[in-house]
């Protein structure tokens, strides 16, 4: 099977890394779903994939329910074709110090990046154990190994890690290789929004992460992008259980 008779889902697709990641497989020559919380929210990547002669999908679903995702796969399947590459990059952040956060502070933060990548996955592994071939990635942070304000953030992505080598053990048999990719700091939407909460004008956020990063510079959305390509190409097929930072360098 050639990447060009592929389908993928990528969750949180509608900005930032997972929009980036979006139009990348559908650059590989995927059919890609663009999944978001609202499918309207999609619109500006799939106009972006087709435009550029791609077939691509808008879908709405909450990660974190059941109901919805198990739709939206079935969606998926029927509308491009049996989904064996999925991308588990929807998040989101609901930062606090340990002494001010709210039990909806961390269970909103589990729901979508843990119940979340569960969910999908077990949504879509069928379809690539049918076909004894398939790709997932999930997204990890550099915030796994710990950051101030994100006991929740810093979780989910640490579990994520776990989730990731479990599910390689275990669907590795069925063609099927699972792997994590760990963002550093990246700009996007997101880190403008923790820009926002600790009060510091998001240039100069920036430009104190670049002074600390190895190579000079924060990432960019596409920096993930490339890396997630070639963890879902058919030439990925012997890495499997990894996790990959694309951070600029190892951390301080």
């Amino acid at each position: 099977m050639s990447e060009e008779s592929r389908v993928a889902i990528v969750t949180g697709a509608a900005r930032g890394i997972g929009a980036a990641t979006a139009r990348r497989l559908a650059a590989d020559g995927m059919a890609v779903a663009v999944v978001d919380i609202e499918e309207a929210a999609t619109k500006e990547t799939v106009d972006a994939i087709v435009g550029a002669g791609g077939r691509a999908l808008g879908v709405g679903a909450d990660v974190s329910d059941r109901d919805q995702v198990e739709a939206a796969v079935a969606r998926v399947a029927a509308d491009l074709g049996a989904p064996t590459v999925l991308v588990n990059n929807a998040g989101v952040l609901r930062d606090n110090l340990l002494f001010k956060m709210t039990n909806a502070d961390w269970d909103t933060v589990m729901g979508v990046h843990l119940r979340g990548a569960f969910l999908f996955s077990q949504a879509t592994q069928k379809h690539m154990v049918d076909r004894k071939w398939g790709r997932i990635v999930n997204l990890s942070s550099t915030s796994a190994l710990g950051n101030r304000g994100q006991a929740n953030y810093a979780t989910a992505k640490a579990g994520l890690q776990g989730f990731t080598k479990t599910l390689a053990i275990e669907l590795g048999p069925f063609g099927v290789t699972v792997n994590a990719v760990a963002p550093g700091f990246i700009v996007t939407d997101m880190t403008a929004a923790t820009a926002a909460r600790m009060k510091v004008d998001f240039e100069d956020l920036q430009k104190h992460a670049a002074a600390e990063i190895p190579v000079r510079r924060p990432g960019r959305p596409e920096d993930v992008a490339h890396t997630i390509s070639f963890l879902a190409s058919e030439g990925a097929g012997f890495v499997s259980g990894q996790v990959i930072y694309v951070a600029g360098g190892p951390r301080a």
